[in-house]
């Protein structure tokens, strides 16, 4: 997801899209509500933004429209800037060389590497981490390792989810995202590294599979996860905890994904946000209502029949790139910055209708490869509900900009189904 402490525009869009100045999300809730309708920040920090007028924001040509189906999208149309996390083309111009003598010992052991014959880079860093290349040889061969490091124990968490959960989508579909080789605490005190492979973005000297970004995603979403160790069946759930932006994520066992999306994501973040913001009774009520109600009735076992997949889980459009993966091979469609579950491949559409960035070409195929499950006439519904969990999420880690869009779905819900 965005990372944090940017505004929304810095996140998503270079340059700030002309449309729509207020400090507030570009979802299609907040375009879509009448302005005093939106929880907008009480911020004056940038001189760009303007107070909001009392009609509704201008729709520009290719955004939804009032009249349109809620779980269209409000597509970001200007270039979309590098997420936080995301892996880094190197150019000559952001590249740092550092003596091999300042690689972490604990690297080294980890990927059994002769500090002799490796040189670190720097590539940049984010909120959440920074981001190295280490350049090195394997099987006699030039081969480059993407480093990320952070401090605490929230860095912790978040590699080792995100190992497991690259080896998860590497496992089912190959050339999609680069191969996680370690993770775990450096010698310097409190510090943590993930070591994964290098992804070139924007490589285009030569085609690779020329599968599409659709068809790597769809195959993702059809192949049935694997089961977990010391379970009989299919559950629902990671076998690690993993990370949202830096929201640590509950993936504890469930053997029913209605109860693992009503506890383990609309709860649990709900709880979140008052350990962040405090109380919020009237969001807190009605996720309730939510949870209790809208779920069983959308998504309930006697309602779908859900096989767990591999779910990227964070994947708005920053998240997905083309790139060549590891120095070998030609430009594959790629996704990175996972925070995996095995879970109802509809849950991965939430966050990517939230956003946009995905045209109508890529939705076409997909949906030809993934029809639309029975009820198809309850999907927008479906993906609405899996939308929120991201509202909330970033009502979480961003504060009350985005309560107004996580009320309005669930107020729209619970008029529908809450009874």
């Amino acid at each position: 997801m965005p990372s944090k402490g940017q505004s929304w525009w810095a996140r998503h869009c270079t340059p700030r899209p002309p449309i729509n100045p207020v400090v507030a999300c570009p979802c299609h809730h907040c375009f879509n509500m009448v302005a005093e309708e939106l929880d907008y920040p009480k911020s004056s920090s940038s001189s760009r933004a303007s107070t909001p007028a009392p009609s509704r924001p201008v729709s520009p040509v290719g955004r939804v429209s009032p009249a349109s189906s809620p779980v269209q999208q409000v597509p970001i149309t200007t270039s979309h800037v590098e997420t936080a996390t995301k892996h880094i083309q190197l150019t000559a111009h952001d590249s740092i060389t550092m003596p091999s003598s300042s690689i972490d010992p604990a690297i080294l052991s980890a990927l059994n590497i002769d500090k002799d014959d490796a040189t670190i880079s720097s590539v940049g860093g984010s909120g959440f981490s920074s981001t190295l290349k280490l350049s090195t040889t394997k099987d006699g061969q030039p081969f480059d390792y993407f480093i990320k490091t952070g401090s605490g124990e929230g860095a912790r968490i978040m590699f080792q989810g995100e190992h497991a959960s690259l080896n998860a989508i590497h496992d089912t579909v190959p050339d999609f995202c680069p191969r996680s080789y370690a993770h775990g605490a450096l010698q310097q005190p409190n510090k943590h590294f993930l070591a994964t492979d290098f992804l070139r973005l924007g490589y285009s000297q030569s085609q690779g599979s020329g599968v599409s970004f659709a068809a790597k995603l769809a195959r993702l979403h059809s192949t049935p996860a694997s089961v977990p160790e010391g379970f009989d069946g299919p559950v629902f759930g990671f076998p690690v905890p993993t990370c949202c932006g830096d929201t640590e994520q509950d993936n504890s066992w469930k053997s029913s994904w209605a109860e693992f999306y009503a506890d383990n994501r609309l709860r649990f973040i709900m709880r979140r946000i008052v350990e962040n913001h405090g109380s919020d009774d009237e969001a807190a009520d009605v996720l309730e209502k939510v949870a209790d109600k809208v779920v069983p009735r959308l998504i309930g076992d006697d309602r779908m029949k859900i096989t767990p997949v591999v779910v990227h889980g964070d994947l708005w459009s920053g998240n997905h790139s083309s790139g060549q993966i590891a120095g070998k091979g030609g430009r594959e469609e790629v996704v990175f910055d996972p925070a995996c579950v095995y879970g109802h491949s509809e849950y991965e559409l939430g966050i990517m209708k939230m956003f946009g960035g995905f045209g109508s070409s890529f939705w076409s195929e997909y949906e030809k490869l993934m029809p639309k499950a029975e009820p198809k006439d309850e999907w927008d519904d479906r993906v609405m509900l899996y939308e929120l969990y991201h509202h909330l999420n970033h009502y979480s880690i961003f504060g009350s900009g985005y309560r107004g869009g996580a009320m309005s779905i669930m107020k729209k819900l619970v008029s529908k189904y809450g009874s």
